[in-house]
């Protein structure tokens, strides 16, 4: 799973077109549209069907694909580590700061203090086969849907950017990411080096369009997760707002399509990591980055009504 030269930017390791173009993350080039992992353990009964669908990743050329050791509890990573070669060139990126939790309520416990952080880059590491990880993000509990921290899982970011970085001077880790972070945190944190930020944002969800714009001031890749909304209860679907929908009509495609499409061109700093677990959907949503929206969509669609989602803490689905 190390990079490997492509023959062009716009092409990957294995010669196929880059999903969407070809878009940077930590200095490696990489498909604008990959692939996030986590919806592969419903595949769980079925692993040549999860293999299967990866080695469709790689043909469809996605070269980046999100991961996490608390995804099926190590079960969607050992599929990474068996599905792509090294000639594959996939960029696998993970996070930290959360662990399995297979009998609570919510199958993820938070996982906050350094040392949780450190075990669990060697955990992502020993089950995806990796001697490194070329980028790790550090999910924090601050904001957006999902955990919250409480207690000694209320750590500082500087105490837990020093392990990161500690990690990056070791080389287990190649870059540093952050997910789930204020804007102030992420100020604070610029100084450690950050290669991309993964917020939850959409069409229908954006509260973080001031950090998007210091991202792209800084070089930084943007990663939303929940790309189309409505993960949970309490989210807005992409797929439910009529412009959306008007959109797809007259471009013979999908709302969830006419969604990922805008956030290509909403900045040069997006890349993309849907997930899926059908084949479909991941042609689809590869598709999404083949479709031109006039500047007559765009403006439409930039004026969407949207919905904060700062609030909610159901659990984690990202």
């Amino acid at each position: 799973m190390t990079p490997s030269s492509s023959p062009s930017p716009q092409l990957t390791a294995t010669g196929a077109p880059r999903a969407g173009g070809a878009g940077t993350i930590a200095g490696r080039t990489v498909s604008r549209i990959g692939y996030g992992a986590m919806q592969l353990e419903r595949l769980r009964t079925d692993r040549d069907a999860a293999i299967a669908l990866l080695r469709r990743v790689v043909e469809l050329g996605v070269d980046h694909v999100d991961t996490a050791q608390f995804y099926g509890d190590g079960f969607v990573n050992g599929l990474i580590r068996d599905a792509f070669r090294p000639e594959d060139g996939v960029v696998v990126v993970s996070k930290v700061g959360a662990d399995p939790d297979p009998g609570g309520a919510i199958p993820l416990r938070p996982a906050q203090r350094p040392e949780e952080l450190r075990a669990s880059v060697e955990d992502n590491l020993r089950a995806l086969g990796l001697g490194q990880i070329p980028v790790v993000n550090l999910r924090r509990l601050d904001t957006g849907p999902g955990l919250r921290a409480e207690g000694d899982q209320m750590v500082d970011l500087d105490d837990q950017l020093a392990v990161m970085t500690a990690l990056r001077d070791e080389g287990k880790i190649g870059a540093i990411g952050l997910s789930s972070v204020t804007l102030d945190g992420l100020r604070r944190a610029l100084p450690a080096g950050i290669a991309c930020v993964q917020n939850h944002y959409s069409l229908v969800s954006r509260d973080d369009e001031e950090m998007l714009r210091l991202c792209v001031d800084e070089r930084i890749a943007w990663i939303p997760f929940f790309p189309l909304g409505g993960a949970f209860p309490g989210l807005p679907k992409v797929s439910g707002d009529p412009a959306a929908s008007a959109a797809a009509e007259a471009l013979g495609c999908t709302p969830s399509q006419v969604g990922l499409a805008w956030l290509l061109h909403h900045a040069p700093n997006m890349l993309l990591i849907p997930g899926t677990a059908d084949a479909g959907h991941l042609e689809e949503n590869v598709a999404a980055g083949r479709i031109e929206l006039d500047e007559a969509t765009l403006t439409t669609l930039n004026a969407v009504t949207t919905h904060s989602a700062s609030g909610l803490t159901l659990g984690e689905r990202s």
